[in-house]
């Protein structure tokens, strides 16, 4: 593996691109819960998972030569840790936190990544960044135990599903960076949809999934199903597997930092309230993220 710098690949295109998938990131958590109010959890979860793999079964075709055999595991790893399990996890935490309490948890995404890349992909640390990772678990704990009138509350179990989606993140996002992220970013993520898609079908035939989307009252709730799904799940993926090859997988998983300011400004828009607690406990996960990826280098694994 060799050291390079994140501006020797890039950095404008980097942070365009991380800017277009915090605006799509940061709207999921409200389409969401709007898509919950007509589709169950598990509905909503593959519902998305499968529409997305049906978007990009045409660039499956067409990319079948671009992916070595060798790098299946991997990207079944990516389709389990990076969409299937988190779907699921966001569409259950989205039927008791609001959209915008999920957008700010969502920011523990880097903190996690950094975690599992020390623990398991042998990711050199430094104790600025271990404070960074204290400072954002006390984050995230003013937001577990928070309540939208700002006294604190026990802890809500919900928010431990978003935390639990995080880490699944953080696994996702170092396999990308030490497997995957030689391979092109489209066909990429098009064979990572390969597992998602059948895993998510199977999953419908037990639900009520599809005579729904055919009546023509769901039209809506269908359309937020079908953005959440190609453009959230889809184009958004796409885009940010281009970020960490461009920048690094610490650097991509840097879209948490505007990922709440969206979320949180769709919640206000739709009559959330949000506490003075909440607020303070998303500054000081930032403050920690900040720590994290505090003049950090990319490292570009060779296969």
């Amino acid at each position: 593996m060799s050291d390079v710098n994140d501006s020797s690949k890039s950095p404008i295109q980097a942070w365009i691109l991380l800017v277009l998938v915090a605006l799509t990131w940061g709207t999921s958590f409200i389409l969401i819960k709007k898509s919950l109010i007509t589709f169950s959890v598990t509905e909503v979860a593959a519902g998305r998972l499968f529409l997305a793999s049906l978007f990009f079964v045409p660039i499956m075709i067409s990319s079948r030569r671009q992916i070595p055999f060798d790098r299946f595991p991997y990207l079944l790893v990516s389709s389990l840790t990076g969409f299937v399990i988190p779907a699921f996890l966001f569409a259950l935490a989205g039927t008791k936190l609001n959209s915008s309490l999920s957008g700010m948890l969502n920011s523990l995404s880097p903190l996690f990544t950094l975690v599992i890349g020390v623990l398991f992909f042998a990711q050199p640390r430094r104790p600025v960044q271990i404070i960074g990772i204290l400072l954002g678990l006390v984050g995230s704990s003013f937001l577990i135990f928070s309540k939208g009138a700002g006294a604190l509350n026990i802890a809500n179990p919900y928010a431990f599903l978003i935390l639990l989606a995080t880490v699944m993140y953080g696994i996702n996002i170092n396999t990308i960076s030490r497997h995957l992220s030689h391979l092109p970013s489209l066909a990429m993520t098009s064979w990572t949809f390969a597992f998602t898609g059948p895993i998510s079908f199977v999953i419908l035939l037990f639900t009520d999934f599809f005579p729904k989307i055919t009546v023509a009252e769901n039209l809506q709730p269908t359309l937020i199903l079908l953005t959440l799904g190609v453009v959230g799940s889809g184009l958004a993926s796409v885009l940010f597997n281009r970020i960490v090859q461009l920048a690094s997988g610490l650097f991509a998983a840097s879209v948490t930092y505007l990922i709440p300011i969206i979320a949180i400004s769709w919640g206000i828009f739709d009559g959330e309230r949000i506490s003075f607690q909440q607020y303070l406990g998303m500054g000081i996960i930032l403050t920690g993220i900040y720590l994290v990826n505090r003049r950090e280098r990319l490292v570009v694994a060779k296969n």
